[in-house]
């Protein structure tokens, strides 16, 4: 459900708990950022870095369903950036929002570190296609900063023992598996997939800084019932429902 304006839409998440302000044109957050809130483990009092907020959907479905966060974003478009704080205002949800670029972080922000980082980074490499004419899109989108040094930032950022969670093409889990390195382990991969019988689409990757666990491959969750589209309606599996719909948590394993 949204209502507009000429340049902007009030979109409803979680089945209503949550309304954000987005353009209404350039990138829009979907449900991708839905399912990355819900797969992180955070407990109150505990602190999250979400690394390109965006407009703040992930940081902020995850602070309604987990009260008593200490919220934090890093977002390079200043158009996002303040889209990030008024949803968190609008909202009544915490969230400090720092404008600046992955690679030249504010000083204060390379200093602290957290229990959770999670992160949505561009699922376009431009060696393998085109960029849009959409700058803004585009900046969202468009990968110019490599994966490697997204998770390396990540990973600098995470107390011992703390979880980077996050989010990606699926067709991209071998770049994210290499770009992991010794400090993270007890990795989880859960698929997502369309539907039962179709290739994973997307993927959510969980790491544990200081861990030696064993990688695991989890079952995939399939999003919409049946094999195939067969009305114009949502069709989602009560697992999804209850995720998009009521906020519900996603068990990786």
């Amino acid at each position: 459900m949204s209502s507009s304006t000429p340049e902007q839409t009030n979109d409803a998440f979680l089945g209503g708990q949550l309304v954000l302000t987005q353009p209404a044109s350039g990138y829009r957050a979907g449900v991708d950022p839905v399912f990355l809130a819900a797969a992180v483990p955070a407990k109150a009092g505990q602190s999250v870095l979400e690394l390109g907020c965006g407009a703040g959907a992930a940081s902020l479905c995850l602070g309604r369903r987990v009260a008593g966060l200490r919220l934090v974003g890093l977002e390079r478009q200043a158009i996002y950036a303040d889209l990030a704080r008024h949803n968190a205002r609008q909202n009544d949800i915490p969230l400090t929002v720092h404008q600046g670029d992955l690679e030249h972080m504010p000083a204060d922000l390379r200093q602290d570190r957290f229990d959770h980082v999670i992160m949505n980074p561009p699922y376009f490499r431009r060696d393998r296609g085109t960029a849009s004419p959409d700058t803004i899109r585009e900046g969202a989108l468009g990968e110019d900063t490599p994966l490697t040094a997204w998770l390396d930032h990540a990973t600098r950022r995470l107390l011992p023992g703390g979880y980077m969670t996050l989010i990606q093409n699926a067709e991209r889990l071998p770049e994210v598996m290499s770009a992991m390195d010794n400090r993270l382990g007890s990795v989880v991969a859960k698929p997502l997939s369309p539907r039962i019988g179709r290739a994973a689409s997307l993927v959510i990757v969980q790491a544990r800084k200081g861990s030696r666990g064993a990688f695991r491959l989890a079952a995939p969750l399939v999003l919409h019932e049946g094999a195939h589209h067969m009305a114009d309606r949502e069709h989602y599996t009560p697992e999804v429902a209850g995720i998009l719909r009521d906020g519900a948590a996603l068990t990786l394993v």
